[in-house]
């Protein structure tokens, strides 16, 4: 470079990345740059398109196109010769992935990781891919081909650059400005699940075709529709769908834990990453389907997963890391697939078991389920009695822990995190395990000192002491939801503060003033190309659906009205979208059924409640109406002076009956009469569940 100053940008500046998808870069003969103003200065200095390129840690494909191009000196000196040449991870900067995904497929192209894309000296798209191989083959051009159009094109014909960046970028902008405010017709929700419900395989489970993805906010709205509209047919496609899941090879037989997706039709063959959030989404979709069926499976898969969760997730700080690589020594799912000789051998000295009967339960055979190997399913065998090969896979376990293990990004995001606090509490209140419910506090106090800057602003990612200098709304969101659950469960008034804090903050700092909802980014953010407004879902709930969320479950706790305010004037602020594009928003919808159905169970109980049994009498209570399916309700045990509830709060003022621990169930603004027997709890939400449904049907 002449300029000396810019020297620089001449090298890959990975090195000091809090990422471990950006540190597995930093060695490569691109000269990767982060995301930066200055990077973007650089290529308006040189005349020169950036070249983007976004993937994340457990990413497959993003792995094999690193290898074949990113490794190659070749393809490396003609990124550098003629691009600025970005590297993001899509975890970390999940804004900025959503507004380039867009742009891809606003090009007419499908989505996907490695996601490949050329922008202006302004951040603004002209061209866009995914995977490409480093010369053609697969039907697809070679990087290098591609590489080189490009740059005749940007030197050649520079207009045709300027009229495609000008295109793409209204586009975005006028969809990030889209006025979304309206009326949701009352019958929507319903309409929806049922025409959601007609196009679920029956037979394999999910939304026909493949791949499959769990979705587990999608079903659980279904679910929450089949019980408000007793509708046996939406909740059949529900089980199916949730017993294929957990009998597939999409799950961990072994390890526990589910895989991101199945690439095929029957939840046989997963793509082998673990995601944090999945398994957090999961775990709550499981424990609502529990409450309703007392299905054995289910609670075994949520004791597993979590049990996964505490072995392989647990970062040094106590908080969950972010996910589980799908290769392994350059092999995707080689670390969790067997020979038949393998398993056979490993089985031979254990008494308890029998190899060929596992072998037959698991659909291990010679000829192998996937490309010669194993994946242990259950699928043609759901009914084995699981039980009776605890031994075994104990063991089969204990011989896959010596083989190299995945790699695993121990980053810590503040989103997932919260997911999974609030999962792992939901599962602990449910099943009664404290143990949960102190990994659930650990991770939550080490991922808020991980994540909270200086100021006192939650920060989206850290890693090893390091913080990515950027907070997103759906950071607020979850983290605000994994407070408000962990007060539920221990009325600390810590855990309500937070939550309030953090509801606060996301009303007042990401909320757009002029058109309504909030925005993934801080609301007066002027350097992105354009600050989206997340309210579809994707691999995980929208940020929207998420706030509105939290502030139905405030105003539910506490009683103060504002609260709902905020959540109704959010939801009219977005409820022109739902009509047109429902199916990608179920966890809007499920947010309107929260607003439309709110119920609290307030137990208050003796402070000094460990004589005379009132203690185990309260949790008795509390315990009959967290078992209960009815849905959208908060449990919580006060003593009679806690001053955490507003005035406001239909059970402000209550007291107990006598000295008995007493419950009182509220649903709206009103409660009904006090209750000292857990079976009582159980009748009172039957009757209530009745007539929301009766209400439903007229």
């Amino acid at each position: 470079m002449n300029d000396k100053g810019n020297d620089i940008f001449a090298r890959n500046r990975l090195a000091d990345a809090t990422s471990p998808y950006l540190l597995q870069h930093k060695d490569n003969p691109v000269h990767w740059q982060p995301w930066e103003d200055a990077v973007f200065e650089e290529a308006r200095r040189r005349n020169v398109p950036v070249l983007l390129s976004v993937g994340y840690a457990a990413c497959h494909w993003c792995h094999v196109m690193a290898h074949e191009s990113f490794e190659d000196d070749e393809v490396a000196a003609l990124m550098n010769a003629h691009f600025v040449c970005i590297k993001l991870d899509r975890e970390e900067r999940p804004d900025l992935d959503e507004i380039y995904m867009s742009a891809l497929a606003m090009m007419g192209e499908q989505g996907g990781w490695p996601l490949t894309i050329c922008l202006d000296a302004n951040g603004a798209p002209f061209w866009g891919g995914t995977y490409f191989p480093k010369n053609p083959q697969y039907g697809r051009p070679g990087f290098m081909q591609i590489l080189a159009e490009i740059n005749r094109i940007w030197t050649e014909t520079p207009d045709k650059i300027a009229a495609n960046t000008k295109a793409l970028t209204q586009s975005l902008k006028a969809k990030a400005a889209a006025d979304a405010r309206g009326d949701m017709p009352s019958d929507l929700p319903m309409r929806a699940a049922r025409v959601l419900a007609e196009h679920i395989d029956m037979e394999k489970g999910g939304l026909a075709g493949a791949p499959k993805f769990p979705q587990p906010f999608l079903y659980l709205f279904l679910w929450q529709q089949a019980q408000l509209g007793a509708n046996a047919d939406i909740g059949e496609a529900v089980l199916v769908t949730a017993r294929k899941i957990c009998q597939g090879g999409i799950y961990d037989h072994l390890g526990g834990g589910f895989a991101r997706y199945s690439v095929d039709a029957d939840w046989l063959v997963p793509h082998f990453e673990k995601m944090l959030y999945d398994n957090a989404l999961l775990i709550t979709w499981l424990c609502a389907l529990y409450r309703d069926t007392q299905d054995p499976l289910f609670a075994a898969r949520i004791d597993e997963t979590i049990a996964w969760l505490a072995r392989d997730m647990v970062t040094d700080e106590g908080a969950f890391a972010a996910s589980l690589d799908a290769d392994t020594e350059g092999e995707e799912g080689k670390f969790y697939v067997w020979d038949k000789a393998q398993i056979e051998a490993a089985l031979k000295d254990d008494k308890s078991t029998d190899a060929a009967a596992f072998c037959a339960a698991y659909d291990i055979s010679t000829a192998g389920n996937f490309e010669g190997k194993n994946i242990p399913n259950l699928l043609a065998n759901g009914d084995a009695p699981r039980a009776d090969f605890r031994a075994a896979r104990e063991t089969l376990l204990a011989q896959r822990a010596v083989r190299t293990a995945p790699g695993r990004d121990d980053k810590i995001l503040a989103d997932w995190n919260g997911l999974m606090i609030a999962a792992l509490v939901e599962a602990a209140r449910l099943f009664q395990r404290p143990d949960w419910l102190a990994m659930a506090e650990t991770a939550y106090h080490a991922a808020r000192a991980a994540l909270t800057d200086k100021s006192g602003r939650l920060c989206h990612a850290a890693r090893n002491g390091k913080q990515l200098a950027v907070s997103l709304s759906a950071d607020y969101a979850f983290m605000g939801q994994a407070a408000a659950a962990l007060y539920a469960a221990t009325a600390a008034p810590l855990y309500l503060q937070h939550a309030v804090n953090d509801a606060t903050y996301l009303h007042a700092q990401f909320h757009d003033d002029e058109r309504g909802g909030y925005f993934a980014n801080l609301a007066d953010e002027a350097t992105l190309l354009v600050n989206n407004k997340p309210v579809q879902d994707n691999a995980q709930p929208s940020a929207n659906a998420a706030a509105l969320d939290l502030f139905a479950t405030l105003a539910t706790l506490t009683g103060d009205t504002a609260w709902r305010d905020n959540a109704e004037q959010g939801f009219a602020e977005l409820a022109g979208h739902l009509a047109q594009n429902y199916p990608a928003m179920t966890s809007l919808l499920s947010t309107r059924l929260s607003l439309d159905h709110p119920l609290s169970i307030i137990v208050i109980t003796d402070k000094n409640a460990d004589k005379d049994g009132t203690e185990d009498a309260a949790h008795a209570l509390a315990h009959a109406a967290l078992a209960h399916p009815i849905f959208c309700r908060q449990v919580i045990i006060i003593t009679p002076d806690s001053a955490d509830i507003d005035t406001r709060h239909p059970a402000y003022g209550k007291h107990m009956l006598g000295d008995k621990a007493t419950a009182y169930i509220c649903p709206g603004q009103s409660c009904l009469a006090p209750i000292t027997e857990a079976d009582a709890v159980t009748a009172a939400l039957d009757a209530l569940l009745h007539r929301r449904q009766t209400q439903a049907s007229d």
